[in-house]
């Protein structure tokens, strides 16, 4: 059967990877200064961080709404058995809201909540894609994607607090003091919302060595197939601290690695690395 995997911007899959796998991406919006924008489209990561550095205010984003699934739905719908839509999780964006009742028009399109934002919705994406290839029908292959979600681990450590407080997610006092004490906070998703976990002290590297080998070490609950690797601006030298980390507590047999999107960048800032990776 021929069937079409949609999902939105915020996966942060590599342009590679949703090429070869014939993904379609819909793309949420990014507010710069009022100024409308799509996210990967006409505004890219880098572009917001260099708004923000020279004074700017921060940018923030805004679901995909009704009408533009509708035109993906009603475009790709059309040419095939089926279509999927991967959604970045109800928890964070109304996205989910919407694409569900945009596919009350279709009746061959389904429609996933994630329960996850970036790698985490990309990985269910690939996931889908693979499935595609054997599933009889788009009720099984939607079955079969949503048996992951609560299989899926998202985690990451952030440099420095000045976007989340700057975006309300923690007090500008909060973000004050962790940054004297070079305080990196670990945010994990759970149940599909974001939480702090553990706090890491130290040079950027150190901290994330630590972030590293504290999520892999002695676990033997990982499917160690692929890990993705994703970060927003992070030195060299501390990237490479956590490829090594990787291989040192890990097992993976690929470790796919990915630049987080204008989402991740809007809120999180440079600085911020995370890595997601399939439960068994």
């Amino acid at each position: 059967m021929n069937f079409k995997i949609l999902t939105d911007s915020t996966c942060d899959l590599p342009k590679a990877l949703v090429e070869e796998n014939k993904i379609t991406l819909v793309p949420l919006t990014v507010v710069k200064d009022g100024e409308e924008f799509k996210d990967g489209v006409t505004i890219t990561p880098s572009e917001i961080f260099a708004h923000v550095a020279a004074g700017g205010s921060l940018c923030s984003t805004s679901a995909v709404s009704v009408g533009e699934y509708q035109d993906f739905f009603g475009k790709y719908s059309q040419g095939c058995d089926g279509v999927l839509q991967i959604c970045i999780g109800s928890g964070f964006s109304a996205s989910y809201q919407n694409a569900c009742l945009a596919a009350q028009d279709y009746p061959n399109v389904r429609v996933i909540d994630s329960q996850n934002l970036t790698l985490g919705q990309g990985f269910l994406a690939l996931k889908a894609c693979e499935f595609a290839k054997t599933a009889q029908s788009l009720d099984q292959l939607a079955q079969q994607v949503e048996a992951l979600v609560g299989l899926v681990e998202t985690s990451f450590v952030v440099d420095k607090l000045d976007y989340l407080a700057k975006g309300g997610r923690c007090s500008s006092v909060a973000a004050l003091g962790a940054n004297l004490l070079s305080l990196k906070p670990c945010i994990e998703l759970v149940n599909n919302k974001l939480t702090v976990g553990k706090k890491y002290r130290g040079s950027l590297s150190k901290c994330l060595a630590s972030y590293i080998r504290d999520r892999l070490s002695g676990r033997e609950d990982i499917d160690t197939d692929c890990v993705f690797l994703v970060q927003t601006i992070v030195p060299e030298e501390s990237y490479q601290a956590v490829v090594e980390a990787i291989h040192t507590f890990g097992s993976f047999r690929q470790i796919q690695e990915a630049t987080a999107g204008c989402t991740v960048s809007c809120h999180c800032g440079p600085g911020t690395l995370g890595i997601i990776f399939l439960r068994k």
